[in-house]
């Protein structure tokens, strides 16, 4: 995918001013990616705390430190906004955001139901601007690649899909409560890599035809932040398993675990008529790195695929999440530049959080739940 240049003639056009409204996985990544980035510059951070937000102001010298989004979407300057709170607030902000007329980037998952999210896409829509998922892993060298073999049909007729993403984050019961313990809240791993899942399942894969889901509980209390040697439960799943049958048939199988000790990490594997693919990576520090990609023909082994100089990052960072993250905002630019947006948009984020939806409706009927084509594709 073509990115941009520090030093070509993007550098020419003026730069987009950017508000980042979050400051957790806001500091990690999404200041330091739109500083990275040529045509974006960060004018104001959010934080509700007022202290607070003067003080990620002065440490990442922005020029408006603010704790009321109404004063950041007041700033004559702020054009487009990064939404990267707990999800819980996510629909009530990007509802402000987008009825002040500036761009949206949304993290995942995107709002607590899809009906939410929809009215959101709607909104941006009728107001003309460009409102964009962070959905990552589309941006993935790796992952382009897997997307190239599958669109010139390499394993032929899909027999089974299998994808695995075992991981350790919150394996340990002494990690402290917070509002990812609260299913209300948004929490859970099906939130917060489950979305992830959704959206890579129906771009490389296609639409999902119905499902089966069961969600557990792994580790029902953590410790209290603020009170020692006291408990506080948690209704956030931390496993998921479930079973998908996509629109032309093909059987899917999705394991999520954020509590797996020596979990295998993160690995689609794609078995056909004529051929295998695997994809994966078992690093369980970072969900980016480490990526590959293995191929076969039928009864051939498998032997890893170099990935194409055309496909790789410009610059890779530390911290895995950074250069994608970049692509996104480049993709996001571009969008703006043009006016529209057509794939990835938050069309995509309503396609995920439908899924999720239908997740927790499966998990409660203990059924397979059939999921309404129609309903995504009538607006």
């Amino acid at each position: 995918m073509a990115e941009f240049s520090a030093t070509g003639a993007t550098e020419q056009l003026p730069k987009i001013g950017v508000a980042v409204v979050g400051t957790g996985f806001g500091q990690k990544i999404h200041i330091p990616g739109f500083k990275a980035h040529s045509r974006t510059e960060v004018v104001a951070v959010y934080h509700r705390d007022p202290d607070q937000a003067n003080a990620y102001a002065n440490q990442y010298d922005i020029p408006h430190g603010c704790d009321r989004l109404e004063d950041i979407l007041a700033l004559p300057e702020v054009e487009a906004v990064s939404i990267c709170t707990p999800p819980f607030l996510h629909y009530e902000m990007a509802k402000m955001v987008l009825e002040a007329g500036k761009h949206l980037l949304l993290e995942k998952p995107m709002t607590l139901r899809a009906t939410e999210t929809q009215e959101l896409y709607q909104l941006a829509t009728e107001k003309g601007v460009v409102a964009i998922p962070d959905f990552e892993f589309r941006f993935i060298p790796s992952w382009q690649l897997l997307a190239e073999y599958l669109e010139k049909d390499y394993v032929g007729k899909k027999r089974l899909i299998k994808i695995d993403w075992l991981v350790s984050s919150r394996a340990n019961p002494e990690r402290p409560w917070n509002w990812y313990a609260q299913k209300d809240k948004g929490g859970g791993a099906l939130g917060a890599v489950g979305s992830h899942a959704f959206d890579y399942i129906h771009w490389l894969f296609g639409p999902v035809q119905r499902l089966c889901a069961q969600l557990s509980t792994a580790i029902p209390a953590r410790p209290d932040p603020n009170a020692s040697n006291l408990l506080k439960p948690v209704d956030a799943d931390d496993t998921c398993l479930l079973l998908l049958e996509l629109a032309d048939g093909t059987p899917c199988q999705l394991t999520i675990s954020s509590v797996t000790y020596q979990g295998r990490g993160h690995f689609v594997e794609v078995y056909g008529d004529r051929g295998t693919l695997v994809l994966g990576s078992n690093n369980l520090k970072d969900y980016v790195h480490g990526f590959r990609l293995w191929a076969a023909t039928a009864g051939q082994s498998l032997m890893e695929v170099e990935i194409p100089q055309r496909l790789a990052f410009a610059e890779t960072y530390l911290d895995g999440r950074l250069a994608p993250f970049i692509r996104v905002v480049d993709h996001w630019v571009q969008a703006i530049d043009n006016g529209s947006v057509s794939t990835l948009s938050l069309k995509e984020g309503v396609y995920s959080q439908m899924l999720m939806d239908v997740t927790h409706e499966s998990h409660e009927t203990r059924g397979w739940v059939e999921v309404d084509q129609q309903k995504y594709s009538g607006f």
